[in-house]
C-alpha cells in the first residue's frame, strides 16, 4: 500500500497580525474548510479499509503457497520416479542439500561389485546411512540410488559420469561420479575410490517409497518423519 503524501499535508492557515494586517492571504470560509475536511475523512477511511483488506487477504494467500521456512527445515520431498528413464539422474533440493536420484539399470546394478577392492570404504562401515542403506548396493531399491549430491571432501557437486571407461578417468572406470574441483571419485552405490581426497562414500538421506512409483525424501519407515 503507498500512502498519498498530498493527503495529510497540513495547508498554512490565513491569521493577522497585531497591527490587524493579514497574513498567507484572507482566512477561508466556513464552508470551504468543511469541504477539505470532509474530503480527507472520506480518503483517509478508503486508505484504512484497503490497508485492512490487504492485511485479511495475507493468511488467505498464504494458504496457497509452499512453507519455505518448512522446507529449510527439512520437510519431506516427493518425486515420481515412474517419469526418469533408466539410465538418467534427477537433482533436487532437500534442506538446502542437492539430492541425486540416478534410476540405475540393471547392467549399472551388475557392476558394482566388480571393483570393490578399488575402493576406500566399499561395506560402508565407516560412511553415513539409514541401517536399510548399509548394503552393498546402498539402496532399499536396486533400480533406485539415492544419495546427498555433495562431496564428502570440501561439499562440492560431483558431476554425473554414468558411461564406462571415459578418457579423463580411464580405461578402468566403471561409471559413477567424478567431483571436477579437487578430482575425489565415486561409483554407481556413492562409494567413493581410493586416491580420492574425499574419505567416506556419498551421504545416503532418509526416505522410502510410499508406492512404486513415489520417492518421499526426508521420511522413513524408520524415523516416521524428517531425520
Amino acid at each position: 500500500m503507498v500512502y498519498d503524501a498530498a493527503v495529510f499535508r497540513h495547508e498554512p492557515i490565513s491569521m493577522s497580525d497585531p497591527s490587524g494586517a493579514a497574513l498567507h492571504g484572507s482566512p477561508p470560509s466556513t464552508e470551504a474548510v468543511d469541504t477539505s475536511r470532509r474530503g480527507f475523512l472520506v480518503q483517509a477511511t478508503g486508505a484504512a479499509g484497503a490497508l485492512g483488506a490487504a492485511f485479511a487477504a495475507v493468511p488467505f494467500l498464504a494458504s496457497w503457497s509452499p512453507s519455505e521456512r518448512a522446507r529449510a527445515m527439512g520437510a519431506p520431498v516427493e518425486l515420481d520416479v515412474s517419469k526418469i528413464e533408466p539410465g538418467q539422474m534427477v537433482t533436487l533440493t532437500w534442506r538446502k542439500q542437492a539430492i541425486y536420484v540416478v534410476h540405475r539399470t540393471p547392467e549399472m546394478v551388475s557392476g558394482l561389485p566388480g571393483h570393490d577392492g578399488q575402493l576406500k570404504d566399499p561395506a560402508s562401515k565407516a560412511s553415513e546411512q539409514p541401517a536399510y542403506a548399509t548394503n552393498a548396493k546402498r539402496t532399499v531399491r536396486d533400480d533406485f540410488l539415492v544419495v546427498v549430491g555433495n562431496c564428502t571432501h570440501l561439499g562440492c557437486l560431483p558431476k554425473a559420469r554414468f558411461e564406462q571407461a571415459q578418457p579423463e578417468l580411464g580405461a578402468d572406470w566403471p561409471g559413477g561420479f567424478f567431483c571436477p574441483c579437487h578430482g575425489s571419485r565415486f561409483d554407481l552405490a556413492g562409494r567413493v575410490f581410493q586416491g580420492s581426497p574425499a574419505s567416506v562414500n556419498l551421504r545416503i538421506p532418509p526416505y522410502s517409497f510410499s508406492s512404486d512409483s513415489l520417492l518421499v525424501i526426508g521420511k522413513d519407515d524408520t524415523a516416521q518423519g524428517a531425520a
